[in-house]
């Protein structure tokens, strides 16, 4: 399964962004994990400094490199990570450049903008592809405002976003705001990204002097990053009590120079700065899922995390098949293996394979032709009993068209099944599991339906209308449409396009008022993103 690429952003400085991305990839690595760390804050670079005890070397090259071998016409880029070593896991440091007397001239001479002209963008994608075959989570530390390596690291690579701030309101209004920017220029790119999820972190809150100073400002910024938690936060937790847990304290001791805390607090208690950094850690392994538990049983949360790492695969999904559907098999497996899943065909009928004390694969598929083969049955029922214990396994029925739903065995019949409809080709069933596989969301056809319907009334807006007052109500609508698309609530988008088809209505023979200046921009960009859109899911 191809990894997760995090940023880690703060609209000002001083927040601890660096710190807590170092002290989470050791973390992340201590559960298992194998994570790569970048450092993108290339004018002050710093990652290097907290895992500078943990460095065999000092690192000869890094991300200023990336632009030289671009410019050099390289079609892959060098491997510049150096590996730390830690006692247990896997954390290589990408970092930014060679520190040398030479390092500030090379920065200062990449134009960033000029490298996206000439086409660093397909460059940038191909690293992103070796990043996510080789590590499971690529932490990226990105410099501090608005700039061209900002977007490069909020907008273009990651999947998900950290957005660290402090109890003020330009710290946390900035994060914010830089939230909403990444979401839409990532809309304005040619690649098939879904919306960001992003993770709010109040960092360096001191609660034991001004308590009831700290409590206000815990609540205030819960209340404005409340939009940063609306398509991931489990409905039934507030976003107050969600931010609680997502609180970095201040600790003095940590402020005097580049330690790694969970080094020396490798069983921190609450109150310790560790503590709120192992539940971060598990908010990234637990892709932002299960926070209804965590709102429960904050130790419970991050105990699933850790042992949800610590549990390896060679393969993410085992494909069985009896020989009549070993055609099937084979395209399903390939298309799979073109989608970035390690996946493999099962050895049905070999005992030596079912005696196995370790299971090869994280999933498991059942191509069921006509009716379940006895070694299908055998290896549906071990890898339900060892998959009791475990969360985030699945076992996947693909049925063939001579199949009845009805004839499966019991267990069988209460999951979910895959059929092949007329037409359907192997590659649209592999999108489908490796969709299920990896937790990526596709729209259904009714939301497909949602978002054509919002697209048309935008493109139905008149030039003119009968009342200038309408006009403010159309801008009003036109960007809560925006926001909810940005946000992923179908429901709101498609109640805003029926008040959006209601005031495009125009009955008046009298006089009229011309739209807005600036209002059509506003409303073409919105629309190409919808169909941006609706064109990835279709692909």
């Amino acid at each position: 399964m191809t990894g997760t690429i995090i940023t880690f952003y703060s609209y000002k400085g001083g927040v601890g962004r660096s710190f807590t991305l170092a002290n989470v990839a050791v973390l992340l690595a201590r559960w298992g994990y194998r994570v790569l760390a970048i450092d993108w804050d290339l004018e002050a670079p710093g990652l290097h400094h907290y895992f500078a005890p943990l460095l065999p070397e000092a690192p000869k090259g890094g991300v200023v490199d990336l632009a030289d071998e671009f410019l050099a016409n390289m079609t892959e880029p060098r491997d510049h990570a150096v590996r730390l070593t830690l006692d247990d896991g896997v954390v290589d440091l990408l970092a930014a450049g060679r520190q040398d007397e030479e390092y500030t001239s090379r920065v200062q001479r990449i134009d960033w903008a000029r490298l996206y002209d000439q086409g660093f963008a397909e460059f940038l994608e191909r690293c992103r592809e070796l990043w996510t075959e080789r590590y499971d989570f690529v932490l990226i530390d990105s410099r501090t405002g608005i700039s061209d390596i900002g977007g490069i690291c909020t907008a273009h690579l990651p999947d998900r976003l950290v957005v660290l701030f402090t109890a003020n309101d330009q710290s946390v209004d900035g994060a914010v705001d830089l939230a909403r920017r990444a979401d839409a220029a990532r809309d304005r790119m040619p690649y098939d990204r879904q919306p960001h999820l992003v993770l709010p972190i109040l960092s360096r809150l001191d609660k034991n002097v001004e308590y009831e100073r700290a409590e206000h400002w815990q609540k205030r910024c819960a209340i404005v990053a409340a939009p940063l938690f609306r398509n991931w936060l489990t409905k039934s937790v507030s976003e107050e009590l969600m931010l609680q847990h997502l609180t970095v304290p201040y600790v003095s001791y940590w402020s005097f120079g580049e330690k790694l805390s969970v080094l020396e607090e490798t069983t921190p208690s609450a109150g310790q700065i560790s503590f709120a950094l192992e539940t971060v850690a598990a908010v990234l392994a637990q892709q932002f899922d299960r926070t209804d538990l965590l709102a429960d049983n904050r130790d419970a949360y991050v105990a699933a995390a850790r042992t949800r790492g610590l549990r390896s695969y060679d393969l993410d999904l085992m494909v069985s098949s009896p020989r009549s559907a070993m055609d099937i098999a084979n395209g399903l497996i390939g298309e799979l293996r073109d989608l970035g899943l390690r996946v493999d065909r099962s050895l049905s009928g070999d005992v030596e394979f079912l005696d196995q004390s370790k299971l090869p694969a994280r999933h498991l598929c059942l191509i069921v032709d006509g009716k379940v083969s006895r070694w299908q049955l055998m290896e549906a029922e071990r890898f339900l009993r060892h998959a009791l214990d475990s969360d985030d396994r699945q076992l996947f029925c693909v049925l063939t068209r001579d199949t009845e739903p009805a004839g499966l065995p019991a267990f069988l019949r209460n999951l979910r099944h895959l059929e092949f409809d007329t037409g359907m080709r192997p590659r649209d069933m592999a999108r489908r599991l490796h969709d299920l596989i990896t937790g990526v969301a596709r729209h259904t056809d009714s939301d497909r339906n949602a978002l054509r319907n919002a697209a048309a009334a935008l493109r139905a807006v008149p030039r003119e209308l009968p009342r200038a007052a309408r006009w403010a109500l159309v801008e009003q609508t036109v960007q809560e449409m925006d926001t909810a698309l940005s946000s992923g609530d179908l429901a709101l988008l498609k109640d805003l396009t029926v008040d959006l088809e209601v005031l495009n209505e125009v009955r008046a023979n009298g006089s009229t008022f011309p739209e807005p200046a600036g209002l059509r921009k506003r409303i073409t960009a919105l629309g190409k993103r919808i169909d941006r859109r609706v064109g990835a899911d279709d692909k």
